[in-house]
């Protein structure tokens, strides 16, 4: 077993026992996915919401949700999995600076974007720690499907 690191703006996936971690969630979201009848789990860390209007977006579609995600459902399903298996759990999407622009509340849009593309592929939301105003470190095991959920002032949560 090893723990393979998720950094910002990136995804992998793995097959049990290894374990996915991702550090420094603040505004970022971390969404899990896993296939439990192939043993196959991913994690993605974006970044931000919507890559339309970004001139540059297709050299980087891991930071965004709308195309980091059916890029993880592809690298799993070239590992064996099955998109009609998957079930998501996310994590961040924190309001880590207090705006009254909605606007600059990138965490809530964040957290809204990751909804609707995982919506868009018809797959479920199980679980789910967004929101507030505190940074998550998420680790998660595609063995048990578990996403726990670390943070310095809180305790540690497993979803």
């Amino acid at each position: 077993m090893s723990n393979i690191t998720i950094g910002i703006s990136d995804l992998k996936a793995c097959r049990a026992p290894d374990v996915l971690v991702t550090y420094a969630l603040g505004s970022c979201v971390g969404i899990c996915l896993i296939d439990s009848v192939a043993g196959v789990g991913g994690l993605s860390h974006i970044m931000l919401p919507d890559s339309s209007g970004m001139s540059n977006a297709g050299s980087m579609p891991m930071r965004f949700a709308d195309t980091a995600i059916p890029l993880l459902v592809q690298k799993m399903s070239l590992m064996g999995a099955n998109k009609g298996r998957m079930k998501a759990k996310i994590a961040g999407g924190a309001v880590m600076f207090a705006t009254s622009n909605d606007k600059f509340n990138i965490g809530e849009r964040n957290v809204h974007a990751v909804r609707a593309a995982l919506n868009q592929l018809r797959i479920p939301i199980i679980a789910e720690d967004t929101g507030l105003d505190y940074g998550r470190t998420v680790f998660f095991y595609p063995e048990t499907g578990i996403m726990e959920v670390k943070a310095a002032t809180r305790s540690t949560k497993r979803l």
